[in-house]
């Protein structure tokens, strides 16, 4: 019995590691980059972004899958993203200054020789939802708290929109990635239903994609991962859209808050002032008095108190019709 129950907890055990790997290996992996884990098509994509026509995928080196390759000497570092980031050029100088650091772990840089070192260009690859234009640049100084004219150093990062519907001299260079926006764009139109769930949604793009030849070689053989990436994908875009909705809100109330309290003490600073001033007119008028009261009881006219204390005649009538009201 006692051994039965240990049996169950190892394989309960077992399952809650599956999904966890399951997950973690989900969550590194994008349509995008499935896409063009195949050297082909990543052939495809290098030469419409650089406006080459090279024929043999094999001269492609794969750093990572993920965001870098080789050709010649050159480090192209591709990154693909569904989320506006203007902190790419920090990413990738630390990304660039490791794998230098790894092609030279055995050479020396004390030498008398140059190292020579492959030259670096930077793209990103964006399809998220916030508009942007087809072509442009981040760069490293922008992050610099005392900018200069001419930083000493410096990292250029292009992206590049490859949303349905833009960038289209390049779309018409690389086929699938034109197809890849197309698919996008039917994932997210049918996401966007109210009655439709995004497992759903997903499904329908993927048939939809097949039937009408867009991607349809790779759809139909990776149906079923395509399916679970795109539905982690989009779920995971759509909740850092509400993470981005409730941190603008937030900000919001905190700027409201803020405001109000400015205005609360700003109020009391003028009602200060306000009192200060008054303060100092009820001062004035109330020596007015005094001193008019003391010319009358000497028995001199209004014209002469208004003469003796160079005041306006009019002021001093005032004065003396409220002192006699009072008598």
């Amino acid at each position: 019995m006692a051994k039965r129950k240990n049996q169950k907890r190892r394989s309960k055990k077992y399952q809650v590691n599956n999904r966890q790997l399951k997950a973690k290996r989900m969550y590194k992996d994008t349509i995008f980059r499935m896409l063009y884990h195949n050297k082909e098509n990543l052939l495809s994509l290098y030469n419409a972004v650089n406006g080459r026509e090279y024929t043999d995928p094999e001269k492609l080196q794969v750093v990572t899958l993920e965001n870098a390759i080789y050709m010649g000497m050159k480090l192209y570092l591709y990154e693909h993203q569904s989320t506006y980031n203007p902190n790419i050029p920090l990413r990738n100088l630390f990304y660039i200054a490791d794998e230098y650091q790894r092609l030279v772990v055995r050479k020396s840089l004390y030498s008398t020789v140059i190292q020579k070192i492959p030259t670096p260009r930077f793209l990103v690859f964006y399809n998220g939802t916030k508009e942007v234009e087809d072509r442009s640049e981040f760069r490293l100084s922008s992050a610099y708290e005392n900018p200069t004219e001419n930083p000493d150093l410096e990292l250029r990062v292009t992206m590049l929109n490859v949303n349905d519907g833009h960038s289209s001299d390049l779309m018409e260079h690389c086929r699938t990635l034109k197809e890849y926006a197309q698919y996008v764009a039917r994932v997210r139109k049918y996401a966007a239903k109210q009655d439709v769930s995004l497992e759903e949604a997903v499904t329908r793009a993927v048939d939809e994609c097949i039937e009408e030849g867009i991607l349809a070689e790779f759809l139909l053989k990776n149906k079923t991962e395509v399916i679970k990436v795109s539905i982690y994908e989009y779920d995971k875009e759509f909740e850092e859209k509400k993470l981005r909705k409730a941190e603008y809100e937030a900000g919001r109330q905190d700027g409201i808050e803020i405001g109000r309290q400015d205005g609360i003490e700003i109020g009391r600073q003028d009602g200060i002032e306000i009192g200060r001033q008054d303060g100092i007119e009820i001062g004035k008028r109330i020596l007015l008095e005094k001193i008019i009261k003391k010319k009358l009881k000497k028995g001199k006219s209004t014209e002469q108190i208004a003469d003796e204390l160079e005041e306006d005649i009019n002021i001093i009538q005032k004065v003396v019709e409220k002192l006699k009201s009072q008598i």
